[in-house]
Parts: structure tokens; sequence; C-alpha cells
């Protein structure tokens, strides 16, 4: 059997009818300054919107009366598209950086990984935490909420930092994780 993949669509952005694509016979007219003219036939506001050199475009399609407003269209996608694209800049995006650990790491592995979670949590991303038994350390979980627990000491003691534990300790199998974030970064 074979399987059709479908791809996503991407989303539509708001379609704007323009002069002679309107099709309401009757339309509510906003002028070029903004001031409310009311109640105009299609004809007249297209006549209205040459006289101006500008398009009439449908601001709001209603029912019964579509609100339409004569304004220059290029200008209005322009500014559309543009605050678009400043609203999706300023988005801010968190990704999810993890560290791994096991329940014999040595002092000096621990160190740099506390040094990487201290850089990760300031820059305002959550950090996943990891730990691994692998053999006969199953059978002493206790050591590796120890190596835990010490790690999330030593990452409290850094300055600038302070940390709220978004999932907290869970074992799964054969390991711990519990996620991270850094609260003076938000």
């Amino acid at each position: 059997m074979r399987i059709s993949w479908k791809k996503a669509k991407p989303k539509a952005e708001k379609r704007f009818r323009v002069n002679q694509q309107i099709i309401a016979s009757e339309i509510f007219l906003i002028d070029e300054n903004g001031e409310q003219i009311g109640q105009v036939s299609k004809s007249k506001a297209l006549q209205m919107a040459e006289e101006a050199g500008l398009d009439l475009v449908e601001v709001n399609p209603k029912d019964n009366l579509p609100i339409c407003k004569i304004m220059d269209y290029g200008q209005f996608r322009y500014e559309r598209e543009k605050k678009a694209h400043k609203q999706k800049i300023s988005q801010k995006k968190t990704d999810t950086k993890g560290i791994r650990l096991t329940a014999r790491i040595g002092e000096h592995d621990l160190n740099m990984r506390i040094d990487q979670a201290e850089k990760f949590l300031s820059k305002g991303h959550k950090l996943k935490l990891e730990l691994f038994l692998r053999g006969r350390e199953k059978a002493h979980p206790e050591v590796g909420v120890d190596v835990i627990n010490g790690f999330m000491q030593r990452l409290e003691q850094k300055p600038g930092i302070s940390i709220i534990r978004e999932q907290d300790l869970t074992r799964q199998g054969g390991s711990f994780i519990m996620i991270l974030v850094n609260k003076n970064s938000n």
C-alpha cells in the first residue's frame, strides 16, 4: 500500500479585494482621510477612488454591507508585510539544551558541564539534565540522585542564575531527567 504524504500548507495571508474584485453593489465607504462617508454604491466609490488616484480596498467583508476604504493598496500591503516581519523577529525562541551526566562522573567533567549549563541558562535556553545509569549502577539509583542534587547545588551558587524546576526529577527506566529554566533571563 502506497503512503501519500501531504505537505503542510503555509498559512494563507488575509486577502483583500481591490477595485473591480469587490463583489457587493452597496458598500460602507471610508475616504482617504479616514472620514466615514457612509453607504455608497460600488460604482460611485470606484469613481471617487479614481479621482483621488488611489485604490478602493475592501477592509472588512461583512454579510450585507462590506467596509471599503480609499487608500494606496501597494503601500498598505507593504506596511502589513513589514509589520508581520517585525512581529516574527521579535518572537523569543527558546531551545532546550541537553547536558548528560553519569553516576561516576569525574570532577573536571562535572565542572565543564556546570560551566556549559551556566552558559545555556544565561542565554535564556531551557536545560534538560539527563543522568544515565548503566549496568550495576541501576541497582543503586540513589547515587544518581546524589550526583544530580550536587550538580544543582553547585549550579545555584553561580552568580546571576536563579533556577526554576520546570520538570522535577523523574526516573524513566535507567535514567533520570530534569528540566530547568533560569528565572533571571525572562
